[in-house]
């Protein structure tokens, strides 16, 4: 299925936590237009929560803004997470500087059941 979320989609995603304040627009607007390029959902969401984690699209909430994303978007997949895998995977990709788009995606496949 075809990566759906726009940019004021995961802005509205923000505001749960903080103000949806923009600190790297361009990232933002970059990482979604490589998520809609493909039809793998998975490698979309490791386009936009690298983006979120790693080039801090917002002014707060970057983290709690990766893990919603992860859980809303398998959930709309049909599929459940486990919390514990996520919050590992965004602590991993912050701590280890993980660039890479296939390591992404395959730790949020480990952390979806």
């Amino acid at each position: 299925m075809k990566f759906i979320l726009n940019k004021k989609d995961v802005i509205a995603l923000n505001q749960q936590f903080k103000d949806g304040t923009l600190n790297n627009e361009a990232s933002l607007d970059f990482a979604l237009s490589y998520a809609k390029k493909t039809e793998n959902w998975t490698k979309a969401l490791a386009w936009l929560v690298r983006a979120v984690l790693l080039d801090h699209v917002f002014m707060e909430g970057n983290k709690r803004t990766a893990a919603l994303l992860i859980k809303a978007y398998a959930e709309y997949e049909g599929h459940d997470t486990y919390d514990d895998k996520v919050v590992k995977l965004i602590k991993e990709i912050i701590i280890r500087r993980i660039t890479g788009i296939k390591s992404i995606e395959d730790m949020i496949k480990d952390a979806v059941r």
